[in-house]
């Protein structure tokens, strides 16, 4: 692999998340019974930095949850042959609430699909949401993100890495390319 082009640095995650986060107020007219899951790995840390930016915007905390889709996704035999089952921790029950899932990376729209089978075990919300940093197209299933931070059209052998401070130490989204095999 190799690094093709760097596409959003910190500050311009940070301005993403923040037009995220005034969307999500304004969608749902405030936030009451507003609830943020993260998928994890890297939903968690953005669902957190969203109910800061809403903190500051409203003056109100919002419960933040963590959700491991691991068990859920329909290519399980495909991704590994024994599936590594984090942790689920949702702080409120999600009955009547609106629940924004929000995740790193849009692509197919298994992973979504996954989080809404795992969101309906824990309860019946109201709705649910799906707020993402970046979509990148290739949608296999009949999902679409509520909020985009950036909309990035890729090739299918480009990869959209996001990389976030609380879990690579580094903050950016960059695009990588696998490089061609060339036997000559």
């Amino acid at each position: 692999m190799r690094e093709k082009a760097q596409i959003l640095d910190t500050e311009q995650i940070r301005r993403a998340l923040t037009r995220i986060g005034h969307e999500i107020i304004e969608r749902n007219r405030g936030t009451e019974r507003l609830v943020l899951i993260g998928i994890r790995t890297r939903g968690v840390p953005l669902a957190e930095r969203l109910a800061q930016i809403i903190k500051e915007i409203e003056g109100v905390e919002i419960p933040v949850g963590m959700l491991d889709i691991s068990l859920y996704r329909d290519d399980l035999s495909l991704t590994s042959e024994q599936p590594v089952v984090s942790h689920t921790a949702v702080p409120v029950g999600v009955e009547k609430k609106t629940v924004v899932l929000v995740d790193d990376v849009l692509f197919t729209g298994r992973t979504a699909r996954a989080a809404l089978d795992a969101i309906m075990d824990l309860g019946r919300p109201e709705r649910v949401q799906l707020a993402v940093l970046v979509d990148r197209g290739h949608r296999e299933l009949p999902i679409r993100a509520d909020y985009v931070g950036k909309n990035l059209p890729t090739s299918m052998r480009e990869i959209v890495a996001v990389r976030l401070r609380e879990i690579d130490g580094e903050e950016r989204v960059v695009i990588l390319e696998e490089l061609e095999n060339r036997n000559l």
